[in-house]
């Protein structure tokens, strides 16, 4: 009885029915939280800037110079044996001077392009670091609550065959049935505490594992379980294709990488082209040594150069560019078919792990009134034995936590069915 009583305080102690955290709101302190994803956030910040200092090559640069030289010198003796003098050099200048680059071979420009498309790969990398965070956050959110379910199974499983042990030694006292029968019930009764306990430490495991990922839980804060996804999922195979052409970042990662490859050729190229460039220079100085001078002076000034490397590096950089954009050609061809492969392999999933839940949830119904059905024509002496009742005992907890890792089951499916076609980000599930 004081096991029993045990048993039941513990029900009371983790009632997973009664929590109240939703798992948006674990997946929004996942967003926030997650040091991962701030690192892919803060490198989409830096790619802004590197698109500034990009753009910056594109303008004149303008040079700001001044000067200030004093000089003094003291000649003691001559050659010709003169008296000793002393020599001042005071002069100041100031020069501004503007330079454009009229002709690189497109070189400026193109670095420019590949920069913004380096801001796209960013994003596109925050958006796959955030599928794989997210998903990695719901398995740990709805594991957590599995081990409760289980654990709140196997706890009323014990109560069960608590009971049924009282009764069957009630029993044997009164010669209805045989030690054996006995022993059977103890043996399940045994079982079945274990298999507690061992709920029980996996509730540990998963706690951590949530809180490894997701964040601290408190004892105030508990875990609302959803059968369903709320964020709408594609209808058709066929739609989810379409989709996770436009939206999967493995994809667009890959797109980009491949455009990318073709502006290094490009940018190869430019360095093979010649260079020309215009300025304008005004020059003011002030010589207050002896004479009071002032110049002026204003130089306007091209200068064309045309670059030529005897070793052949600039040709072979080409030659290696043109190698790697066929390289990105192949690795984009390759994520096209592996997007194709996730898609349809995600979707199979949902649809099998749905008839699977609709499967079990028939197999604990029809267990449910098996066990009742066997329970009351045991306890009629209708002619069933201990073994049928534990038998088909042991069949309605298997079946309920079939049932439970069903439920989990289906609801990641749809969760990996938005993850392969690009939706399982913040945008989309709304957690900014």
């Amino acid at each position: 009885m004081k096991k029993n009583l045990l048993i039941i305080l513990s029900l009371l102690i983790f009632p997973f029915d009664a929590f109240s955290a939703t798992l948006i709101d674990a997946l929004k302190q996942t967003y926030t939280n997650n040091l991962e994803l701030q690192a892919e956030r803060k490198n989409i910040e830096i790619q802004r800037e590197v698109i500034n200092i990009s753009k910056s090559d594109l303008f004149p640069s303008l040079t700001l110079t001044g000067k200030k030289n004093f000089e003094q010198t003291n000649e003691i003796t001559t050659q010709a044996g003169a008296d000793a003098s002393v020599a001042d050099v005071d002069t100041a200048s100031a020069s501004i001077k503007i330079e454009q680059t009229l002709l690189d071979g497109q070189g400026r420009k193109t670095a420019y392009e590949k920069t913004k498309l380096g801001l796209n790969l960013s994003e596109a990398q925050l958006i796959k670091k955030e599928q794989e965070i997210f998903l990695r956050a719901i398995e740990a959110y709805t594991g957590l609550i599995l081990a409760y379910e289980k654990l709140n199974i196997n706890a009323e499983n014990v109560n069960l065959l608590q009971r049924q042990y009282e009764l069957d030694n009630a029993r044997v006292s009164r010669g209805q049935i045989t030690a054996s029968d006995l022993a059977q019930s103890q043996s399940s009764l045994s079982g079945a505490q274990a298999r507690y306990i061992e709920s029980q430490n996996n509730i540990v495991t998963s706690k951590l594992n949530y809180e490894n990922i997701i964040g601290i839980i408190t004892e105030q804060e508990k875990l609302k379980k959803i059968y369903n996804v709320k964020e709408k999922i594609p209808l058709s195979l066929e739609e989810a294709k379409k989709i996770s052409l436009q939206k999967s970042p493995e994809l667009i990662i890959a797109e980009i990488e491949f455009g990318q490859s073709e502006l290094d050729v490009k940018i190869a190229r430019s360095d093979l082209s010649p260079t020309a460039k215009i300025s304008l220079e005004r020059t003011y100085t002030e010589d207050l040594s002896s004479t009071y001078d002032e110049r002026e002076k204003d130089v306007l000034q091209a200068t064309v150069t045309w670059p030529f490397q005897f070793g052949g590096k600039d040709r072979s950089t080409v030659s290696k560019n043109l190698k790697a954009k066929g390289m990105k050609r192949l690795l984009l061809e390759n994520a096209q078919r592996n997007n194709t492969q996730s898609v349809t392999s995600a979707w199979s999933t949902l649809q099998s792990s749905r008839s699977f839940l609709q499967a079990v949830q028939s197999q604990v119904k029809a267990a449910e009134i098996a066990t009742e059905g066997i329970s009351f024509e045991y306890e009629s002496g209708s002619g069933r034995s201990t073994f049928d009742v534990l038998q088909s005992r042991s069949s309605l907890i298997n079946a309920k936590i079939n049932l439970a890792e069903a439920e989990r089951s289906y609801l990641l499916a749809q969760y990996r069915v938005l993850k392969s076609v690009g939706l399982l980000n913040s945008d989309y599930l709304n957690l900014k």
